[in-house]
């Protein structure tokens, strides 16, 4: 092939800067990637969403050079079907927003709704929850706040006349270590506050290792939170108590 090239070049047919264009084309400025995860639990803020069963889940991510993104992403989910919607058993979250830095200091501001497909139980609260969010990173270390701007925050109602938890927000902070070798250790506490009902209120926190093994990331975790043992029992499982869980994720 080299052989040929010269030939070209000595014969006029191809230019030096023409092949040096070809050469130095400039990188798309868009991304769209994926991700696949299997875990034995899936634990959202300290609390199952399957009644402490396996999940399959699974997204897809667009982003542009500019620090704009959208994406999508789902899980099987086992408690809206517990008296919120009739044959309810999907989470998907859409989402979109932001990105950037300054100096060392990443930002993050968007918007998620987390969707559950289904037909409304007559009566029953709407689970559907739309919520805003500005997230900031600094090394190995995130902070995040999350704003709910739907009238309510996962079919909660507030204590007194079951009124909207609109308001209601989480707030966060991770920290994710490399140690090298493909070995990772993870440690995150948050608050989670539903508008007027202490009862569904709570803190949790967790921590983690995790491994890189070529094909995919192995991670083992603890979870806990000082939750309502009664508030979040549902349909004889207590899913907001301490418990270890195991996954493996694989991005494309």
């Amino acid at each position: 092939m080299k052989k040929l090239v010269h030939a070209l070049v000595l014969t006029g047919l191809v230019g030096v800067p023409a092949l040096a264009m070809a050469a130095e084309q400039p990188a798309s400025p868009h991304t769209l990637s994926a991700n696949i995860t299997l875990t034995s639990d899936y634990v959202f803020r300290g609390v199952s969403q399957t009644q402490n069963q396996p999940a399959i889940q699974g997204g897809v991510d667009y982003s542009h050079a500019s620090g704009f993104y959208v994406g999508t992403w789902a899980s099987n989910v086992d408690w809206v079907s517990l008296g919120y919607k009739e044959d309810s058993s999907m989470e998907i979250d859409l989402y979109g927003g932001y990105k950037g830095s300054l100096g060392d200091v990443g930002y993050d501001v968007g918007v998620i709704t987390y969707y559950y497909p289904g037909d409304q139980i007559a009566g029953a609260n709407d689970p559907d929850t739309t919520e805003v969010y500005l997230g900031a990173s600094w090394k190995f270390l995130s902070a995040k706040y999350s704003y709910v701007v739907s009238d309510r925050f996962v079919g909660w109602g507030t204590s007194v006349g079951n009124g909207d938890t609109q308001g209601s927000y989480y707030v966060e902070l991770n920290g994710n270590y490399d140690l090298g070798n493909g070995w990772g250790i993870l440690g995150h506490v948050g608050y989670q506050d539903v508008k007027d009902n202490d009862d569904a209120s709570y803190t949790d926190w967790k921590v983690g290792v995790s491994k890189n093994i070529g094909f995919g990331t192995v991670a083992l975790a603890y979870t806990d939170t000082d939750a309502d043992s009664v508030a979040y029992t549902w349909a004889g499982e207590e899913v907001a108590d301490g418990r270890v869980f195991v996954s493996f994720s694989k991005s494309f």
